[in-house]
């Protein structure tokens, strides 16, 4: 079974995701430039977000290369000595796991660890009692090895993935740290052509007795209205979670409540771009069928006077395209479509007639104008197959 998320969401003026020269992410699609904001910023503003929090609310996981000072200040009450950091980060090269000082911390790892929270508390019970006993650095590496060669079942982890790469010499070497995701997430972009503006702005000195600015600069932002594209692979998301399929529901609903009430947070304070999307397409898939990104819908850029309006040219480009490649491939799946009190309706045009009149793409018990109960109906979709093939 595999679910799948489709959005259109138009974004006032910002800078969401920066590039390396602090512009505006951006990609060459259809021939024309486009706003972009990469899946690596879209995954992380999710899985942090209040709204995913109650799915990890008995356990998720912590991805940083501060481990070491982590499992010290946990194991000895935020005050460990330089002796403890030292014999700690020891137990860690002679796992495999290098040490890579950054300046704030002299004892960062040279990879990113992703580690559920109950193995990290597990592991600094280990360091607490192994320096009582004066254990080796290599010894609390071997006891440590096993802490981290638990299967993370945790909603972030399974649905991020992790893959980490380690030593082949070290005590770690026999631990499988990969997790395939169950989440696959598109880098989203604009649905239309985009040229990045400049913005020259001052700030005052409020002492200054002249009248010239305190700060002079200048940063690029752009307005674009985006399609997102997120598939979750059910069975993956299940064995994760070591067979929890009542975990892998909630997983499911607070992702999905995540990826529509949830912004990128890249210089937020000075555009406040909070703009949720103004429709959603769900659609959940119960025959064998790969993931399918409506992208090509846009590969032709939506004309910035189209007479429907960008959003709106958008949804209507969206529905169409859904149905056409579901249709011509025969592929089965449930739809449901969410617009905020039923704005933007999920249409097409029927390509065999000579009317021009449009009909919806979903059924209308499927059609939401209220996010609660779009999410709501999405989630009891999943009970009812999760029942039907046996599993509670």
């Amino acid at each position: 079974m595999l679910i799948e998320f489709h959005l259109i969401q138009n974004h006032s003026p910002a800078n969401l995701n920066r590039d390396d020269l602090g512009a505006p992410k951006s990609c060459l699609f259809g021939g024309v430039m486009r706003a972009r904001v990469s899946s690596q910023c879209l995954k992380r503003s999710i899985r942090t977000s209040p709204e995913f929090l109650p799915a990890l609310e008995k356990d998720g996981g912590v991805r940083t290369r501060r481990m070491v000072t982590l499992l010290a200040d946990e194991a000895f009450a935020g005050a460990p000595t330089a002796e403890q950091l030292d014999w700690l980060a020891k137990a860690f090269v002679a796992g495999g796991v290098s040490i890579d000082a950054v300046a704030e911390d002299a004892n960062a790892t040279n990879i990113l660890l992703f580690v559920p929270r109950s193995t990290i508390s597990a592991m600094a019970a280990d360091v607490r009692e192994g320096f009582k006993a004066k254990t080796s650095a290599r010894a609390l590496a071997e006891t440590l090895a096993k802490r981290l060669a638990v299967k993370p079942a945790v909603p972030d982890v399974a649905l991020c993935g992790r893959m980490t790469e380690l030593d082949k010499d070290g005590l770690f070497k026999g631990i499988n740290f990969h997790v395939e995701a169950a989440l696959s997430a598109a880098h989203a972009f604009s649905t239309h052509e985009v040229v990045n503006e400049v913005d020259y702005f001052t700030a005052v000195d409020d002492k200054a007795k002249g009248t010239g600015a305190g700060h002079v600069n200048e940063g690029m932002f752009a307005s674009a209205c985006f399609y997102k594209h997120y598939s979750i692979d059910w069975e993956q998301l299940v064995s994760n979670l070591n067979g929890d399929v009542a975990l892998a529901r909630l997983t499911v609903e607070k992702f999905l409540r995540a990826a529509a009430l949830t912004m990128p947070s890249g210089k937020q304070k000075s555009f406040a771009a909070f703009n949720p999307p103004d429709g959603i397409l769900g659609e959940i898939k119960l025959e064998a069928a790969m993931p399918i990104s409506y992208a090509n819908a846009f590969a032709e850029p939506v004309a910035l006077n189209a007479p429907r309006g960008i959003v709106g040219e958008s949804i209507a480009r969206l529905g169409q395209y859904a149905y056409d490649i579901g249709n011509g491939y025969g592929i089965r799946s449930s739809r449901f479509w969410f617009s905020p009190e039923g704005r933007f309706p999920l249409m097409r045009t029927p390509r065999n007639e000579k009317s021009a009149r449009e009909v919806a793409v979903v059924e209308k018990e499927c059609e939401f104008g209220a996010f609660a109960e779009f999410v709501k109906k999405i989630t009891a979709t999943l009970a009812d197959h999760a029942s039907a093939s046996g599993r509670k």
